[in-house]
């Protein structure tokens, strides 16, 4: 249970939210929403325990293990599934116990902790580390490369599964779906749907939120509420409550107005002056609702393009791919005026290359691309954020692309994406990644293009931006192509989709719950081949591995027995060595009469002790044998 009462979280002077009261209970999952910088993350590093409180009272049960995605960009040498397998904290400790234990000999406690790791499931945790990996894209010899060999992107998939590694109680996951294609968040998505801890995510995926999550809890306006239900039972009785309030504001500015009147009208009247006060003072008392501010912060639209040639643009015969090395072969494909395609497939089967082809930033090892005359293209892509110029303005980088446009044109189109004031001339460097994506989008969009090429364009913004961009899309009267993870922007602004998969590109004849029911069935056939593959190699070599176990019986026979033999002198000095520690524990042993019977008691003691420790050593030597015989 994580129990929120009445909590304040500032940032500098200002307050990200107050007075929130709320109860998280065991096994719950909730999704958290509200627009970028309204103190989401702030609520996840107090549960982490690395902000406190500025007012209110946070708390939870002692020893709750909490696991998070780290942030830093690790690059050590060791292995993918090694760095995985860090995230099952006891799962080390134990390791390194036991460590210590067979470097000391000591037999006893490496039987305790060879039991403590079976209990906690460490002989399949290399297993289970491996489904990890495999859920969210890596290869069989992508888990045994070294971490600093992987880009950072696939660095922060480490990170995730690091954190689903850990065998938690409380499970925080801050965007978890922005370094995901969309076959690694369907996976993601059923691990989390059988999660036994509570989960506590921030998503701006609809889809991803509605399939997981049974709690919303919604900042906005310095308040954080809870609805019970999934975001779209949110969506509903927010709705709802907007209305009500809305109508109340309304009815409350209609007696605001009548008391108002009354008392201009007669408060200079003697006669009527004590309820003209009286009035006066109920306006005082009066808590103003708020009125509901149910329109979004952005506002913008695309321009009708000014030419739509057709086709726009066109492969004929490409061969995609990097120093000689073809992704996609002989790719022919043309985007006529209107189309508006999705593009599916797996990480790395070709998606962001076939769109850097399009966009002419990738040259063709084979084939033409041919573009029409007045092609007027917007390109958007993570990368691109890293090119704007973080010591400038939003306001400078217009200016640059139209010298002629007013401060007040450009601050009036700025505002649509919620820069305003001076959030217009501030410099860019400071800016969150969502604030830098909507720079991009802004400066694609007054482009006023005619061919849109989208790679993951939903990647750091908030749900109000990613629904705005939507709307937006929708109305676009242009071409387009999109890669996303957003299940809700792919139905929302394609209607093609093409299968990216196997080196080809192909069409998809079926929508993305067609695509669910693909992906599953290449998984259960994967599966039964690996396990066909496994029964076969299993009855070739089945009569040669009898002989060979038979042979290993034999061999270690006399080292059994002596194990055996072993194994029970070290219980019987045991056993002698409890009687012994048992008389010793009387207390008339030490009477001046005993002394001859401590005597020989204590000298008893010595040489058990000493029998034991042998039988002990004899155990070991003859147990790491056996080992060595099974290696």
């Amino acid at each position: 249970m994580l129990n929120f009462r009445n909590i304040t979280l500032r940032r500098g002077t200002r307050v990200l939210f107050s007075n929130a009261t709320f109860i998280l209970h065991s096994g719950q999952k909730i999704g958290f929403t509200g627009a970028n910088g309204t103190g989401k993350s702030s609520l996840f590093a107090m549960v982490k325990g690395e902000l406190h409180v500025d007012e209110g009272d946070f708390s939870m049960p002692p020893n709750l293990a909490v696991a998070h995605v780290a942030q830093e960009m690790p690059a050590v040498e060791f292995s993918a599934l090694d760095y995985v397998m860090d995230g099952d904290v006891e799962l080390r400790q134990l390791e390194a116990q036991l460590k210590i234990a067979e470097q000391a000999q000591d037999g006893i406690k490496q039987a305790e902790l060879h039991a403590a790791l079976d209990v906690i499931g460490g002989y399949s945790a290399a297993s289970r580390a491996a489904r990890l990996l495999d859920g969210l894209g890596f290869t069989a010899p992508k888990m045994q490369q070294a971490v600093s060999s992987f880009s950072g992107g696939w660095r922060m998939r480490l990170n995730l599964a690091q954190a689903l590694m850990c065998r938690s109680d409380v499970l925080l996951l801050d965007e978890p779906t922005n370094h995901l294609d969309l076959d690694a968040v369907l996976w993601l998505q059923d691990w989390l749907s059988y999660y036994a801890g509570t989960l506590l995510l921030i998503s701006h995926d609809r889809d991803f939120l509605d399939t997981i999550t049974d709690h919303i809890v919604n900042i906005e306006q310095g308040k954080a509420d809870i609805y019970t239900g999934n975001y779209s039972d949110f969506e509903r009785m927010r709705a709802e409550k907007l209305s009500q309030q809305q109508t109340a504001y309304q009815k409350q500015q209609r007696e605001i107005a009548h008391i108002q009147s009354f008392v201009t009208r007669f408060k200079a009247q003697a006669t009527k002056a004590r309820q003209a006060q009286s009035r006066i003072k109920a306006l005082e008392r009066m808590e103003l609702i708020a009125m509901a501010h149910v329109d979004s912060p952005f506002n913008f639209t695309f321009p009708a393009p000014k030419k739509m040639p057709n086709p726009l643009l066109t492969l004929d015969g490409v061969s995609i791919g990097y120093d000689n090395k073809t992704i996609l072969p002989k790719v022919s494909l043309s985007i006529a005026a209107g189309d508006r395609i999705g593009l599916l497939g797996s990480n790395g089967a070709g998606k962001s290359s076939l769109l850097k082809t399009l966009a002419g930033e990738l040259k063709p090892l084979l084939g033409e691309r041919r573009e029409a005359e007045t092609l007027n293209m917007g390109y958007f892509a993570q990368h691109q954020l890293e090119q704007l110029h973080l010591d400038e303005s939003p306001l400078w980088h217009f200016q640059q692309i139209d010298k002629q446009a007013t401060e007040k044109e450009l601050r009036n189109f700025l505002g649509g994406f919620d820069f305003c004031g001076d959030k217009v001339v501030e410099i860019v460097k400071p800016f969150s990644g969502g604030e830098k994506a909507r720079l991009v989008l802004a400066l694609l969009v007054y482009q006023n293009p005619n061919l849109l090429l989208l790679d993951e364009p939903t990647n750091h913004l908030d749900l109000d931006m990613c629904h705005a961009l939507s709307v937006a899309l929708q109305d676009f009267q242009g071409a387009m192509v999109v890669v996303s993870h957003d299940r809700h922007l792919l139905r929302s602004v394609t209607d093609t989709l093409l299968l990216v998969s196997d080196g080809k590109v192909v069409p998809f004849d079926g929508d993305l719950d067609d695509y669910r029911a693909l992906l599953s069935e290449q998984k259960r056939k994967n599966a039964v081949s690996e396990n066909n593959l496994s029964d076969k190699a299993d009855s070739v070599s089945r009569k040669d591995q009898r002989k060979i176990d038979a042979e290993r019986r034999q061999k270690q026979k006399p080292l059994l027995d002596a194990l055996k033999k072993a194994e029970m002198a070290v219980e019987k000095y045991h056993i002698q060595q409890r009687e012994l520690e048992s008389q010793l524990a009387e207390s008339d042993i030490y009477d001046e009469s005993e002394k001859g019977r401590l005597r020989e008691v204590l000298e008893r003691k010595t040489q058990i002790d000493k029998a034991l420790d042998a039988a002990e050593q004899t155990w070991m030597e003859l147990q790491e044998q056996i080992d060595l015989c099974d290696a």
